[in-house]
């Protein structure tokens, strides 16, 4: 019985770990990978050692940070092999939660919302950071997990996991210097979205910061730009002369942890998500998914 019920605990972790990795990893996918390599790894214990771990919950958590640990340090090379500009799965708003009741409580002052922490521009910024880095900010600012316990993760002092993630703080503080309101990005992707409906070439470029980046990751699956569109006037042309393409095609707003984005249906199926990043009124960066890969969570 005392078996049954560690097991049941065990395998009621499996969302939350498949929430950790994907902050750690960047896609659905790839956490999944991990979360089955840390059931794995529980259970090729025998059942004597099993029950010795008296919180499995935080064996769990450990054991799948350790696999991610792992996994970032070949993550680079794998980008590089990659067809096309590599983005981050974008996920919509509460598809994975953040930490439950009871697993931590560090300082909210110095933690991200959980919503910020699936969101697209954080996630890239996630890419920048060492593999250390990385799981030291997930596990503390998003987990809340103790620096004695990363420690033991990330096989270094508590102090130099308290660095780590205070270095990681750093890259996301100054990633939001100009970062929009969460306001001014919704009105701002509004104007967009009018716009667009409109065909209106001259409004899309007056909504778009004149150096405007489009990246699109089709992952040599679905057609793609294979290099960013720069330039407000060539990703507005860009954009509709998609549309044109796709006359059958409809397009929805969508809230995503990085404010309104859009959808776009092909009858029933999800074609591509975009999500939008705004500064000072204009739109200066937009990521078009298309990879079906990274699509599993919508539609």
């Amino acid at each position: 019985m005392v078996d049954e019920t560690i097991d049941a605990a065990v395998i009621g972790e499996r969302r939350q770990l498949v929430s950790l990795c994907f902050r750690m990893l960047g896609t659905v996918a790839e956490a999944e990978d991990a979360v089955q390599e840390t059931y794995a790894r529980w259970y090729r214990l025998d059942p004597a050692e099993r029950a010795a771990i008296a919180n499995p919950a935080a064996w769990l958590t450990r054991v799948a940070s350790r696999v991610c640990l792992d996994a970032l340090g070949s993550a680079r090379a794998r980008r590089e092999r990659y067809v096309g500009p590599w983005l981050p799965e974008p996920v919509p708003n509460g598809a994975l939660p953040g930490p439950l009741a009871g697993h931590g409580g560090a300082d909210p002052l110095d933690r991200v919302t959980l919503d910020d922490s699936v969101s697209t521009a954080l996630l890239l910024v996630l890419e920048t950071m060492t593999p250390a880095e990385r799981v030291a900010f997930v596990l503390h600012d998003v987990f809340a997990v103790p620096f004695d316990e990363i420690a033991e993760t990330v096989g270094r002092t508590p102090a130099a996991c308290r660095q780590l993630a205070a270095s990681a703080r750093r890259r996301i503080a100054a990633s939001r210097t100009r970062r929009a309101t969460r306001e001014e990005h919704d009105r701002t992707v509004a104007a967009f979205a009018a716009a667009a409906q409109r065909g209106d070439l001259a409004g899309l470029v007056a909504v778009l910061d004149p150096d405007a980046v489009l990246r699109s990751d089709g992952g040599g699956i679905r057609s793609a730009a294979r290099r960013p569109v720069v330039g407000a006037d060539r990703v507005a042309r860009f954009l509709l002369g998609v549309a044109a393409k796709n006359e059958g095609f409809e397009t929805t707003v969508a809230e995503t942890p990085d404010g309104l984005g859009f959808v776009v249906w092909d009858g029933g199926r999800v074609d591509s998500v975009l999500t939008v990043e705004v500064v000072e009124g204009r739109i200066v960066e937009l990521r078009m998914m298309r990879n079906p890969e990274k699509l599993t969570l919508w539609g």
